[in-house]
C-alpha cells in the first residue's frame, strides 16, 4: 500500500509557522523546533508552501530560483537538518513546485526579454498582439515588454511570466529541478495550478459570458495528460513519489480525470472542500460524487482549509467549535486524503481587515485598487477586497504552549484566540489522529455510505461513522451489538442519541 493513502498531511504557510532569528518571519529552524509538536499531533506528512527565493509578489508563488532557499526562511543547511528532524520523526515531506510560471526575476525571464533570438526566449510565451485572455488575478493576461516591443503571457500576476511547455528545452530543465529535489529527500510534490501548463497555441479568444470570462483556451487543454505522464514517470524511477495536483476547477470530473497510475496519485476536490456552505446532504452528495467520478483505485482528498480560502471555522461553522470539530471528524474519517491546514488544529479563524494596508495578498489589494477605479467607494472596495484577499487564512500560528509565533512584529497581523477554545480544539484533534493512527479502516473502502434526513453514516472496515449536522438531539435506531469507541452519545436499548453537531464512532460486529 502506498504510503500517502493511510497519511495525514499538514500544510505549513512558511511565513506565518514560527519565526526563529525574530525577524516576524517563519523559518526553517523555528519550523524545525516545532516537529515535536507535529510528532505529538500526530499527523504523517508536511506540505510546504513555497519557500524558494522569490520577490514574492504572489507571496512565494513567483518563484525566482527554483534549487535554493529564501534568505527569509534560512540556507540549505537550515533545510537539510529539518528534513533530517522530520525523517527521525517518521514525518513524510512534500513541497510546493510552481511549474506553471517563474517569475519575472527569474534568470530565464530575463534572459528571455533580451532579444527575440535569445536562446531562452522561448521558454516564455510571446507574441506581437495580445488576444483577449484574462489574468486569474483579474486584468489583461498579457503585458507589453518594450525591450523587445512583444507581449509576453501571465495567467495570473505580470510578474509571473507562464513557461512554455511546448519547448522541450523547458521540459528537461523543470526535470532537473525534480531531481533536485528529488535528491534532497522530499517525498513528494504539490504540483500548484497544473492544468494550466497548455494552451490552445492559436490563441484563439476565449468566449464571454453574461461579461464573465470562460477559460475555455487557457487551460486543460491538448497534451496536458501527457505532461503529467512525464513527469510521474520521471519522479518514479527509482522510488515512490507522492504527487499532488491543485486543478483550478470545482467541476470534479475535470478535477478527477488527471488522477491515475499514470499521472498524479491525488488531486484537490475543490468541489468538496472550498464550499461556502455545508450541511449532511451536500456532504453525501459530494462524497457519492466523488466515489463515482474516480477511476478504480484512486482516492480523494478530503480538506475544508488551505492558503487560498477562509478557514472553515469562519467559513463553515460560524465560530461554532461543535461544528467546526464535526467537519474534523469527517475530514479524517472519511475514505480520503486529509490535509489539516495549519492552525485547524487550534481552532484559528479568519484574521478581520479593517484596511487594504493591512493586507499583503496580491489578489486582495488588486481587486481594492480595481474597485476603486470602476467607481466603489472606499468601503465598497474594502468589502470587495475582504472578500478576495487570501490573507484571512494566512496569519501567523498561535500555538496551545504559548511560546509565541516571533518575538518581533509578525509580517501581517495575528489573530486573538481563546485558551480554553484552543486547547478544546488541540485536544480533540490529537484524540482523533490517535484514534485514526492505531485503527486501520483509514486505508478501507466504503462498505456503505447513507443519509437518513441530517445523520451521514458510512463503515470502512470494522468501525461505523455516525455524523448529526442538525441542532438538538436525534435517535437513531441501531439494531445488534454497538461498542462505542470514539465520541459521546446515549447509548439505548432503541437506538442511540446524538447530540448536536456530533460525530462518533462504533465498533460493528461481522
Amino acid at each position: 500500500m502506498e504510503f500517502w493513502r493511510g497519511s495525514v498531511f499538514y500544510e505549513i504557510y512558511m511565513k506565518s509557522f514560527q519565526d526563529s532569528n525574530s525577524d516576524g518571519l517563519g523559518d526553517f529552524v523555528g519550523l524545525t523546533s516545532r516537529l515535536d509538536y507535529l510528532a505529538d499531533l500526530g499527523v504523517n506528512g508536511i506540505w510546504l508552501t513555497p519557500f524558494y527565493p522569490s520577490p514574492q509578489v504572489d507571496n512565494g508563488y513567483d518563484v525566482s530560483d527554483y534549487c535554493e532557499i529564501n534568505p527569509d526562511y534560512g540556507n540549505m543547511t537550515d533545510f537539510r537538518e529539518f528534513m533530517k528532524a522530520a525523517d527521525e520523526r517518521g514525518i513524510k515531506v512534500i513541497i510546493d513546485l510552481v511549474l506553471n510560471h517563474s517569475s519575472t526575476e527569474h534568470v530565464w525571464f530575463k534572459e528571455s526579454r533580451k532579444n527575440k533570438t535569445n536562446s531562452k526566449r522561448d521558454y516564455y510565451i510571446w507574441r506581437e498582439k495580445p488576444n483577449n485572455w484574462e489574468s486569474f488575478f483579474g486584468g489583461s493576461a498579457w503585458e507589453l515588454d518594450e525591450l523587445t516591443g512583444e507581449y509576453y503571457y501571465h495567467s495570473f500576476a505580470k510578474e509571473q511570466a507562464d513557461l512554455n511547455w511546448s519547448n522541450q528545452a523547458v521540459r528537461e530543465e523543470i526535470e532537473q529541478i525534480l531531481a533536485f529535489w528529488l535528491n534532497e529527500g522530499v517525498a513528494g510534490f504539490r504540483l500548484d495550478v497544473i492544468n494550466n501548463l497548455t494552451l490552445v497555441l492559436e490563441f484563439p479568444d476565449n468566449p464571454l459570458v453574461d461579461g464573465e470570462m470562460e477559460h475555455v483556451y487557457d487551460r486543460n487543454q491538448q497534451g496536458l495528460e501527457l505532461a503529467l505522464e512525464d513527469i510521474a514517470s520521471f519522479c518514479r524511477k527509482e522510488r515512490e513519489v507522492f504527487l499532488v495536483g491543485e486543478i483550478s476547477s470545482d467541476k470534479l470530473p475535470e478535477i478527477a480525470k488527471y488522477s491515475s497510475e499514470k499521472m498524479l496519485d491525488v488531486t484537490f476536490n475543490f468541489n468538496f472542500g472550498s464550499v461556502e456552505q455545508i450541511d449532511a446532504k451536500s456532504v453525501f452528495t459530494s462524497l457519492n460524487e466523488m466515489e463515482t467520478a474516480l477511476n478504480e483505485g484512486q482516492w480523494p482528498t478530503l480538506f475544508f482549509g488551505s492558503h487560498d480560502m477562509s478557514r472553515f471555522l469562519t467559513r463553515l461553522a460560524d465560530g461554532n467549535l461543535s461544528k467546526t470539530k464535526l467537519l474534523a471528524f469527517l475530514m479524517l474519517t472519511a475514505k480520503g486524503v486529509p490535509f489539516i491546514y495549519y492552525g485547524e488544529e487550534v481552532g484559528l479563524p479568519d484574521l478581520p481587515f479593517s484596511s487594504v494596508k493591512e493586507m499583503r495578498d496580491i489578489q486582495g489589494t488588486n481587486a481594492y485598487y480595481q474597485a476603486l477605479k470602476t467607481g466603489s467607494n472606499e468601503e465598497d472596495a474594502l468589502k470587495i477586497a475582504i472578500g478576495k484577499t487570501r490573507d484571512k487564512a494566512r496569519g501567523p500560528m498561535v500555538f496551545p504552549d504559548k511560546r509565541p509565533f516571533t518575538l518581533d512584529e509578525p509580517w501581517i497581523k495575528m489573530a486573538s484566540l481563546k485558551e480554553e477554545e484552543t486547547l478544546s480544539m488541540w485536544q480533540f484533534y490529537k484524540t482523533l489522529l490517535a484514534f485514526r493512527k492505531v485503527h486501520d479502516f483509514k486505508e478501507k473502502e466504503y462498505a456503505f455510505l447513507r443519509l437518513d434526513g441530517e445523520i451521514l453514516s458510512y463503515q470502512r472496515g470494522e468501525f461505523l461513522f455516525l455524523l448529526h449536522f442538525g441542532e438538538g438531539k436525534v435517535l437513531y435506531p441501531l439494531s445488534g451489538q454497538k461498542e462505542l469507541v470514539f465520541g459521546e452519545a446515549d447509548m439505548l436499548e432503541t437506538g442511540i442519541r446524538l447530540g448536536a453537531y456530533t460525530g462518533i464512532a462504533l465498533r460493528v460486529e461481522d
